[in-house]
């Protein structure tokens, strides 16, 4: 592997990845997923019998951990070579063959259906695009602040959820957003001189991991997470040639960048299987404060591999948006033990 240095000069990938100008807290499919867990049905043997769930669970952050900051170094290094969309295409190829595999190996390939198919199209163009904003964000600003921004995808959407499908908006709910905006103004410092794309396109990938979010709750009410992963990453392999061939010219994978882009792919889906799992054997209130050690982990890796300094001011906005999303999940607790 090449010696991995970055910089605010760094040479930027091919520049059409995102729209016209160039290049999961909760993953998009972490409420589906969730429902269709058969983690706690394992048997339970050897070492797992002496380990409580709320043990296990840690052990399956740290994998979630692992694979979040994997795929984000990957992708910043595949992206020296590949825009952004023949990224996501790459990666949907790598996810499709997975799970294609997996389906017929539990014997769930009949659980395939077309139905609410423009429900799957809308989702996954959401999820489409806000993957490509964050695979871009993470080759022109440092890791640790992209991650701090992704973390308001909850806070989104509790703003989205009552728009589409009708979630009321409480009180404790309307106040996590606003802490958490207060922290995304921390993050980015807004003036003419500290706003720039990547800081825009890791927001606006926070928002479209929020729509996608939205939507997976309202299929997840008739559809199994069987069908919801078969379109995603079917959908996405139509979306990545479309986007990544309009023009002709597609980079075909190297043997340099091939490692970083079967990478890219396996961990994008063992990151969410790690962290859904952790969800299964312990609580929302127990497993965020885990996935919250994502950020000094990525920080630890940018200053590591890119030089990159951790801002002061990354982390005080990044502690203040832990906060709201913690402050809603303790608040949704009490409203449903009440």
């Amino acid at each position: 592997m090449p010696a991995l240095v970055y910089n605010q000069n760094r040479r930027l990938p091919k520049e059409r990845g995102v729209f016209s100008f160039g290049p999961r807290f909760f993953p998009p499919q972490l409420l589906a997923l969730r429902q269709d867990t058969e983690i706690r049905n394992f048997p339970k043997t050897g070492i797992a019998k002496s380990m409580s769930d709320l043990t296990r669970a840690a052990f399956w952050m740290i994998g979630a951990i692992a694979s979040f900051s994997t795929m984000a170094v990957m992708g910043r290094e595949a992206s020296v070579s590949h825009d952004t969309f023949e990224i996501m295409l790459y990666r949907s190829i790598v996810g499709f063959g997975i799970v294609c595999f997996v389906l017929k190996l539990t014997g769930r390939m009949h659980q395939i259906s077309t139905d609410l198919f423009g429900q799957h199209v809308i989702r996954n163009i959401a999820h489409f695009t806000g993957q490509n904003l964050w695979f871009y964000a993470i080759t022109v600003i440092p890791l640790a602040q992209v991650v701090a921004l992704e973390f308001t995808t909850p806070l989104w959407v509790i703003v989205l959820a009552p728009l589409i499908i009708q979630e009321p908006l409480t009180r404790a709910r309307a106040t996590s957003a606003l802490l958490g905006f207060i922290g995304v103004l921390i993050v980015a410092r807004p003036s003419p001189d500290s706003i720039n794309t990547g800081i825009v396109m890791a927001a606006g990938a926070a928002i479209f991991f929020a729509l996608t979010l939205t939507f997976t709750k309202r299929l997840t009410r008739s559809q199994t997470i069987a069908n919801i992963l078969f379109w995603l990453t079917g959908m996405q392999i139509v979306l990545g040639l479309v986007a990544a061939g309009y023009d002709g010219d597609i980079t075909l994978p190297t043997a340099q960048t091939f490692p970083y882009l079967v990478l890219v792919g396996i961990c994008g889906l063992t990151a969410h299987f790690c962290l859904t799992t952790a969800l299964s054997l312990a609580p929302a209130s127990v497993v965020i404060p885990m996935d919250f050690a994502r950020l000094p982990a990525v920080a630890l890796l940018g200053m590591a591999l890119y030089g990159e300094m951790l801002d002061i001011w990354v982390l005080v906005g990044a502690v203040i948006i832990f906060g709201a999303n913690y402050y809603n999940v303790l608040a949704e607790n009490r409203a449903k033990h009440a």
